[in-house]
């Protein structure tokens, strides 16, 4: 049996709308392919970026910047020693980029010059960590990718 040219372009469209359809249905339906954005008001926190910039500069003009380590407790951050820890104030942001379940946001509440992230509240893996703190009335900030 022979196909007309007519028959032929009717199965082709056919043919590719069930593969267009099937490609969306699969795009939908299946979670390896169910990318979130990095925040849930991206265009907003951009317009609030130039305070970023300003406190990244702050930071430069330290004398000792904040640093981290890993230890068997967890991450220890250790702020600048030439200043009093009590005076310090801010928030603690670390964000786990392939799973936004295990983000966490923490006050900075110091009771020496460090502090700790426990072990149990880290999965191993890439983790972005972002420290808006304070001091005498100047704002500071600590961004890093770590990988713990």
């Amino acid at each position: 049996m022979r196909i007309s040219w007519g028959t032929g372009i009717v199965l082709a469209f056919i043919g590719f709308i069930a593969f267009i359809m099937y490609f969306i249905i699969t795009m939908n339906v299946n979670d390896n392919y169910d990318h979130d954005l990095v925040s849930e008001d991206y265009y907003g926190e951009e317009l609030k970026y130039q305070n970023d910039i300003n406190k990244l500069k702050n930071a430069k003009t330290l004398k000792t910047n904040i640093s981290y380590k890993t230890s068997a407790e967890g991450l220890i951050i250790n702020f600048p020693e030439d200043i009093n820890y009590k005076d310090i104030t801010g928030k603690m942001f670390l964000y786990r980029p392939s799973n936004k379940q295990l983000d966490f946001e923490s006050a900075i509440s110091l009771s020496n010059s460090y502090l700790l992230i426990p072990d149990s509240r880290l999965v191993d893996g890439r983790w972005n960590i972002k420290i808006d703190w304070q001091y005498n009335g100047k704002s500071y900030l600590f961004k890093e990718s770590i990988v713990y």
